[in-house]
């Protein structure tokens, strides 16, 4: 199986040289088009306002002055075109749990890979020290991941806790938590006087109890949920109808 790898953090980041280190010792053919640097929170987000340039390294990796989401377009219909069978983003620095997929770059990078025939999936390590043990994790349950059928709009996010393999629980399929309204901006000068503002941290945690990956990192299990890229309301289509039937 041919895998595309992409990542959030960068394409010198540990996670991902870890991803592919470990991924093709197990005998996988990868590839890997990354951002040219650290792009944490970009989400799905393409740049349409200018042209994109691709490095090609000497190990084989792409980097591309964009977005997480702009690598895997690029490398899909460009310079891997018709190669591979799936896209995994990862290992991220840092934990990708509840709300924080709506900003993930890494959970984007994935998403870019819906169309592709097998199932994209995000990996993250819930810390920045035991990325070895993400890697372990992920080709655990890889072949369990490809008898499972799920439809064409899915995504897999993985989350690990930051823990030496030997210590981690167990793994458990989750739903996202929640996570309450982050800190207002930290406004600041700069030397010369100019207002700026740094956006704050995230929320802390409002939903954690059992079933949640909080809880399931939380009690150093894997957490393993299917998110979906259809964000229609289902539930609402036909109250909203009624509603404006009046």
């Amino acid at each position: 199986m041919t895998l595309l790898l992409s990542n959030d953090d960068g394409v010198h980041a540990p996670g991902l040289k870890m991803l592919a280190r470990t991924l093709s010792a197990a005998g996988y053919d990868i590839r890997v088009s990354a951002p040219d640097r650290d792009r944490s929170g970009a989400s799905n987000s393409l740049t349409l306002d200018r042209p994109l340039q691709v490095i090609h390294h000497e190990n084989g990796f792409h980097s591309v002055d964009g977005t997480p989401t702009d690598a895997v377009h690029l490398a899909l219909n460009e310079f891997h075109a018709d190669t591979c069978e799936r896209v995994i983003a990862g290992i991220n620095s840092g934990a990708n749990l509840g709300d924080d997929v709506l900003y993930s770059g890494t959970v984007a990078a994935a998403t870019e890979g819906r169309f592709l025939k097998r199932t994209p999936i995000a990996v993250s390590l819930c810390g920045k020290t035991h990325f070895e043990t993400a890697g372990r994790v992920l080709i655990d349950i890889l072949p369990q991941l490809e008898s499972l059928a799920l439809p064409r709009n899915a995504v897999i996010n993985v989350n690990v806790p930051d823990l030496p393999y030997e210590d981690i629980t167990g793994v458990e399929v989750t739903r996202l938590g929640h996570r309450n309204k982050a800190d207002n901006p930290v406004k600041t000068t700069n030397p010369r006087g100019k207002e700026l503002f740094w956006i704050s941290a995230a929320g802390d945690v409002a939903d954690a109890g059992p079933g949640t990956d909080f809880y399931a990192i939380e009690q150093g299990r894997v957490s393993i949920t299917p998110i979906q890229t259809d964000m229609t309301l289902h539930s609402m289509l036909v109250p909203v109808s009624e509603h404006f039937e009046k």
